[in-house]
């Protein structure tokens, strides 16, 4: 068996042996930096959700698979500049990084230009880190808002990339406390080193590269 697939059954046992309700939770593969001979037997074995995270990147590698296996599920996991918007529409099918209101004006114009509706997350600062994107917590409601109703975009939930001052569960908890307020019901947080604590705190969607793929060169 890959070692890839091997990782995966393993996380996957894990997941099932702690948690009674495991329906809607998925595993977004991270893939970003593998060649496609990496990925191609997760494929092979089922598996239907794949992160990336540069635009350019993702269109080589994807391009072809996307065009010939309909059921695979792309996620762009990483900050998203508004030029950048035009390729990501047609080839993916969610964004987790929605952080400001120029993007989503971008994001809905070009989907009126395709035809496409993708599944969007919006990303929250949640640690109010000054190098970090996100909307602000405050602000959340009124963002949410125009994104709905203004650009009609499909907004299916919220996503975080938490400090890495050991508060993560804080953090989660907090995350899970604002997509209650809005009404939302996915959740992207939780990466290789915190995903069954962001699964405790309401994760549907975690994001796992190096537990899977080993580590990036």
């Amino acid at each position: 068996m890959h070692k890839s697939i091997n990782n995966l059954v393993l996380i996957n046992e894990e997941i099932k042996s702690k948690f009674d309700d495991i329906e809607n939770i998925n595993i977004v593969a991270v893939s970003k930096t593998f060649p496609i001979n990496e990925i191609k037997p997760l494929i092979d074995n089922g598996h239907i959700h794949f992160g990336e995270n540069k635009v350019q990147e993702a269109v080589e590698k994807w391009a072809a698979i996307k065009n010939s296996l309909k059921h695979v599920k792309l996620h762009m996991i990483g900050k998203l500049q508004t030029n950048k918007v035009k390729y990501v529409v047609p080839l993916f099918d969610y964004i987790h990084s929605l952080d400001n209101i120029k993007l989503a004006e971008k994001i809905s114009t070009e989907q009126k230009k395709q035809k496409r509706n993708l599944k969007i997350f919006i990303q929250i600062n949640i640690g109010d880190e000054m190098q970090k994107s996100g909307i602000d917590k405050e602000k959340l409601r009124d963002f949410y808002e125009k994104c709905v109703n203004e650009y009609k975009l499909n907004i299916v939930g919220l996503m975080c990339i938490p400090p890495q001052d050991g508060m993560h569960k804080s953090y989660f908890n907090e995350m899970l406390k604002l997509n209650k307020l809005i009404g939302l019901k996915d959740l992207s947080m939780g990466m290789s080193s915190d995903y069954l604590d962001a699964i405790n705190c309401g994760a549907t969607f975690i994001r796992i590269g190096s537990k899977i793929f080993g580590n990036r060169n």
